[in-house]
């Protein structure tokens, strides 16, 4: 009986977290002339109306959108450490640009991670069970849920996909297995057309993945597993959060210059 569970484990397929966005933010501590920078600076754009400089990196591909206070948030990293990494190279840039920069006060802001079960959801009913659920068909094509524990706010859609919004890598994760057994009762079988059209996006995906550096690599373990007539469904293969030593968190707590 024990092999027979463990190996409907092993057939039935995961659901994997992509994180697709990291955001961080972070302070250079001094002063900075945004129009020096628009014009000595690379890859820069100066956005006069907002007050602010917009820089921008290949390597990690990732955006900064730097103010005239010292104060820069970083997006489009797909993993903490690609944050970290993109927030030193701009702290370098604009200290070779003559600013006497310290990279300070770092912290990750938000975290932006999807996956799509391997079914659709009737998310109308969902709402209604639900009063953390609000759907406004009129204004918005999915199911906005707010956890408060663990801290995040899923969009449910009715082609399965959910994408999540927390403050850490690892509370995105969390937030996906508690979703998922209330989902999972108001499942319904897709059809033939909606899964290649699915299987589609996903490869489409997957590429644009591969060529900005890939999907967050990191440890995928099975959260939920068992008779998918009973309710069990399928395992879940989370992301974890990508760490550093102590000593780098250390660091970054310190005023280091870069």
């Amino acid at each position: 009986m024990v092999e027979a569970a463990s190996q409907n484990c092993v057939d039935e397929p995961e659901v994997d977290i992509v994180i697709n966005n990291v955001v961080c933010s972070f302070n250079v501590r001094c002063h900075l002339n945004l129009r020096q920078i628009a014009l000595h600076g690379c890859n820069v754009e100066y956005r006069r109306e907002n007050g602010m400089v917009t820089m921008k990196l290949r390597r990690p591909y990732t955006t900064a959108s730097i103010w005239s206070s010292g104060k820069i948030t970083c997006t489009g990293a797909t993993t903490v450490e690609q944050s970290k990494i993109a927030a030193r190279r701009y702290a370098r840039s604009l200290q070779k640009l003559g600013f006497k920069t310290r990279f300070t006060n770092f912290r990750i802001v938000n975290v932006l991670g999807t996956c799509s079960m391997p079914f659709s959801i009737k998310i109308t009913p969902f709402s209604e069970r639900y009063r953390e659920a609000e759907y406004e068909p009129e204004l918005h094509p999915g199911v906005t849920y707010k956890m408060k524990k663990p801290k995040a706010t899923l969009k449910i859609f009715a082609t399965g996909s959910i994408t999540v919004t927390a403050p850490s890598v690892t509370e995105v994760q969390e937030a996906i297995e508690a979703i998922y057994p209330r989902v999972v009762e108001f499942r319904k079988e897709r059809t033939q057309e909606e899964e290649q059209a699915l299987r589609q996006k996903h490869l489409m995906a997957s590429a644009a993945a591969a060529s900005r550096g890939g999907v967050s690599a990191a440890k995928k373990r099975k959260v939920m597993c068992g008779d998918q007539g009973a309710g069990g469904g399928y395992p879940v293969a989370a992301v974890g959060a990508a760490t550093w030593d102590d000593d780098d968190e250390a660091s970054l707590d310190s005023s280091e210059e870069c």
